[in-house]
């Protein structure tokens, strides 16, 4: 149990340095872009290699995959409205630059990266007796959490949130992604494989979302043409990382 949730905090732990590396140095909007075409490279490699590719090993049908992705999507799709409808989406002038919306929505998105871990070491055990490790895929939340970190960290430093909160609030998010992944421990160790694929399909669809409504337009917004060199740089690193397995 200790082991599930070391493990969880772990991965999520390069939020909390990402964002004090953001909170300590000040970063341009153009190297902000560029970090997050990165970012975006290494979750688009997660889809396929880490979530779905699992969801569909594990499922007993691609009808419980096909409504993780959808449900997930629905979810952050419904999240980010909110935030919009908070406020949240009104700009800043151009000095503050960036979109108020884009810094909550990929927190918001972050949180939803974060849902595999609810199954916990029943997903670890799986991987063992397929003869996977352990590392890779933790491996891949630590590079991908790092961007949407800095990227999110400085959008809302921009925004007027105060440094302290959002240290704070990422702080927590490490912290409750390794509660989940204890609480996985229990909830999920007897749980089908359908279960499983279902939260791993989620969590793609999420993100995938998130990708194409704030990240990657952001992205592009702020880094230019370069984006796309760092996106595939991104990916590349991800799948490198991914061979490992």
């Amino acid at each position: 149990m200790a082991a599930s949730f070391g493990w969880g905090t772990l991965a999520a732990s390069s939020l909390v340095i990402g964002a004090i590396f953001a909170l300590r140095f000040k970063i341009s909007l153009r190297a902000i872009g560029l970090i997050m075409g990165f970012g975006a490279g290494v979750l688009i490699s997660a889809l396929p290699f880490d979530l779905i590719e699992e969801a569909v090993d594990k499922s007993s049908g691609h009808g419980w995959v096909v409504a993780g992705v959808f449900a997930g999507c629905l979810v952050f799709w419904g999240g980010n409205g909110v935030i919009d409808r908070l406020g949240g989406s009104q700009r800043k002038d151009a000095d503050g630059s960036q979109e108020g919306d884009s810094p909550l929505a990929i927190v918001l998105g972050t949180v939803l990266d974060g849902i595999p871990r609810v199954d916990g070491d029943r997903t670890d055990d799986l991987r063992r007796r397929s003869g996977r490790r352990r590392l890779p895929g933790r491996g891949l939340h630590l590079i991908s959490n790092l961007p949407e970190s800095i990227s999110s960290t400085s959008g809302l430093v921009t925004s007027g949130w105060k440094k302290s909160g959002i240290l704070w609030m990422w702080i927590a998010i490490a912290l409750i992604s390794g509660l989940a992944s204890l609480a996985g421990y229990g909830l999920f160790q007897d749980s089908a494989p359908d279960t499983v694929a279902f939260v791993l399909a989620f969590a793609a669809g999420a993100i995938l979302t998130m990708l194409a409504e704030t990240m990657m337009p952001e992205a592009y917004e702020h880094g230019g043409k370069l984006v796309g060199v760092m996106t595939t740089l991104g990916f590349a690193v991800a799948f490198a990382v991914h061979t490992l397995d």
